[in-house]
């Protein structure tokens, strides 16, 4: 049973079914899986907000524009050394075709996200003029239960593996035993993220906005953690001694985090 586990990438096919025009990806599938999960999470929670449904399907549309553009964007500032090309052809992010194949469109920074989702969300609060805080309170309860299955899409894409060990429990990828890090990453940025905030939303919470500052946090502070066990981007490699891009840029959210949940705390 373990040597299969280990073997799983070669019993396993990445692809769910063939439509002939073109296939369809597991991690296509854990990707819309994430997005209805949350959506639905965020419905729930909202309601025991009494926050309306109609203002959750509004700014559901408007963060996932922002969040698609933002990955997308991101991954080619933050993960692409020689980006000059496509900074200056921008619509090439977003072509699923090379030399007439089409072959997706593969490379999303979480980072990037980040910021797309808050500059749509700036937006949206500068237009509907509401208590935003309250709504991004159930989007930190909502956000950890629909990252599972993203970074299970990861793992089942055979993507963004681990660093290379000896533990009975990692995989083979490409004859090598490697971390099974994007499974680390969907329990403690996912699960145990969720289950933080749930008691601390529960028990703890006394202000709006906290629960998203803390989410900032704790995101930012386990995504390093699992860095450990990640392996560097082959294009980028270790940035600054043994710190990766995605360390670096967790800091930044760990800082930001702490002054935002100082400040909600606070009122």
């Amino acid at each position: 049973m373990l040597e299969y586990w280990q073997h799983i990438y070669s019993h396993f096919n990445p692809v769910a079914f063939d439509l002939g025009i073109f296939k369809v990806h597991w991690y296509g599938i854990m990707y819309v899986l994430a997005l209805v999960t949350g959506y639905y999470a965020a419905v729930k929670f909202a309601e025991k907000e009494g926050i309306e449904r109609k203002i959750i399907d509004e700014y559901f549309i408007w963060v996932e524009i922002g969040i698609i553009l933002g990955a997308r964007i991101g991954y080619f500032i933050f993960y692409v050394p020689d980006n000059s090309y496509y900074l200056t052809h921008p619509w090439q992010m977003f072509n699923p075709f090379i030399d007439g194949k089409f072959v997706g469109i593969r490379g999303m920074s979480y980072h990037g996200a980040v910021i797309g989702f808050t500059i749509a969300t700036l937006l949206y609060w500068k237009i509907k003029k509401i208590n935003m805080w309250k709504v991004l309170d159930v989007v930190a309860l909502a956000v950890p239960l629909g990252y599972v299955f993203g970074r299970l899409g990861n793992f089942l894409n055979q993507e963004l593996y681990g660093r290379i060990t000896d533990v009975p429990w990692g995989i083979y990828v490409n004859g090598v035993l490697r971390h099974p890090s994007q499974l680390y990453e969907a329990f403690f940025e996912g699960v145990v993220i969720f289950i933080i905030l749930y008691i601390y939303y529960k028990k703890w919470r006394k202000n709006d906005g906290e629960l998203i500052a803390l989410y900032v946090i704790l995101y930012g502070m386990f995504r390093s953690l699992c860095e450990l066990w990640r392996e560097p981007d082959a294009q980028l490699g270790f940035i600054f001694m043994h710190f990766t891009m995605g360390e670096i840029l967790s800091f930044f959210m760990i800082i930001f985090g702490m002054f935002l949940y100082i400040k909600r705390r606070k009122i």
